[in-house]
């Protein structure tokens, strides 16, 4: 008996230590010394000069006449947040607020707020998400108290562009899944459609599919107790950070887009996210395109999508 219950304790101190890495390993990188780069701002500006050519004369323009702003927000729990913003050089009330993706930050997202203030002329609001960039906080949310913060940060834009906005909200990849999740709460007026861009369905169904591929592991127990740690730590668990369960109740229009050869968040979930969103809604899958490449890999179709959606809700 006594040589069980040592054995059962092991497993369960295994399970624990376990879970915690994995915890770790996915939502405070820092903490197993992997490279993360969405504290790396001077990476980010390069990375996206290189990849993006076009958006660095853009930058240096805005750049000339201090256009291009940062803004700080201070949460209810004490964290501090940052957004950059940029006014419409024709002071419209258009406004895109752009949400980025996983171990990303505000600057990796400049294309699309090229695409929307360049291209486009809106507003440009794009946060920092917490544990990102120039924000502060303890750990990666994977969109689910994220949508909280960018909630605010569109009262902010809205402000901030005149009182009287119309409102696009654009997510790419983790960013998407914020965006989803934020949809399903009831919205300002002002708010008036969203686009996701190959979001995950729920961050349960995520880390499943990463613990399968990466780890070839089930996901009990480790996802089980890795969901239990997230629980009593930070407050939020994985599996009531569903995206499917927020589109459900969302009732404004939004753009689905996801690339047919992405392998990280896979197709087949964008499928699901746009059977279950009740009307208006839209759908592009794009040929060859990886994972958050679609804007890379096709600039034109994706921007003329895009005015073409905005523009039947944004008057």
């Amino acid at each position: 008996m006594a040589v069980s219950l040592g054995v059962i304790v092991l497993l369960l101190m295994a399970c624990i230590s376990g879970g915690f890495y994995m915890l770790d390993y996915a939502l405070r990188p820092i903490a197993v010394e992997k490279d993360y780069r969405a504290s790396d701002l001077s990476g980010s500006w390069r990375y996206m000069f290189d990849k993006y050519p076009e958006i660095e004369p853009w930058v240096d323009s805005l750049r000339q006449v201090a256009a291009l702003k940062d803004t700080f927000v201070v949460a209810s729990d004490g964290a501090r947040l940052h957004a950059f913003y940029v006014t419409s050089p024709d002071t419209i009330r258009q406004t895109a607020v752009i949400v980025h993706g996983y171990t990303d930050n505000a600057v990796r997202m400049l294309m699309i707020g090229y695409l929307y203030h360049h291209n486009l002329h809106y507003n440009i609001l794009l946060p920092d998400l917490r544990y990102a960039g120039q924000s502060g906080g303890t750990h990666i949310q994977m969109g689910w108290n994220d949508r909280l913060d960018v909630l605010r940060w569109m009262e902010i834009a809205n402000e901030l562009f005149g009182g009287d906005t119309q409102m696009v909200v654009h997510g790419i990849s983790m960013g998407a899944a914020t965006t989803m999740m934020l949809s399903g709460e009831p919205q300002q007026e002002y708010v008036k459609c969203f686009v996701e861009d190959c979001g995950y369905t729920s961050v349960w169904d995520q880390f499943s599919k990463e613990l399968d591929e990466q780890f070839h592991l089930p996901e009990f127990p480790l996802l089980y107790m890795a969901n239990v740690l997230c629980r009593l730590c930070y407050g939020w668990d994985f599996q009531e950070a569903s995206a499917l369960e927020q589109v459900k109740k969302c009732s404004l229009p939004m753009l689905f887009i996801h690339g047919d050869a992405d392998d990280y968040v896979p197709t087949w979930m964008a499928y699901r996210l746009y059977e279950v969103k009740p009307e208006p809604k839209e759908l592009w899958i794009v040929p060859q395109a990886a994972h958050a490449a679609s804007y890379h890999d096709y600039r034109a179709a994706y921007t003329r999508r895009i005015q073409e959606f905005t523009a039947k809700y944004m008057k």
